[in-house]
């Protein structure tokens, strides 16, 4: 793999973990896209959605940061909504 091939998969990684985080895709639905693709190998994620399902401080603070360096702000503020909501219920 290069460089440019990497960060693909990087950038990939964090388009799906937001898709997740924010529930606008299932697992199902994005493995069902990259079937479409003719992509059967395998789909990125920056963690493992069998044992939780990205709504950890760390991994949303972790594709924050990404969406900060592309520019997205609706995105990271959204992020943000969804990773207060998160702290609030899991202190509670």
């Amino acid at each position: 793999m290069d460089f440019l091939e990497d960060y693909q998969i990087y950038e990939e990684a964090m388009e799906n973990a937001y898709a997740i985080i924010t529930r606008k895709k299932t697992l199902d639905d994005i493995y069902n896209d990259f079937e479409k693709e003719g992509k059967f190998d395998s789909f990125y994620l920056p963690f493992d959605p069998i044992s939780e399902d990205g709504r950890s401080a760390d991994i949303i603070d972790m594709v924050i940061e990404y969406f900060t360096e592309t520019e997205e702000y609706e995105k990271c503020a959204e992020l943000l909504k969804i990773k207060d909501k998160c702290l609030k219920t899991s202190i509670e």
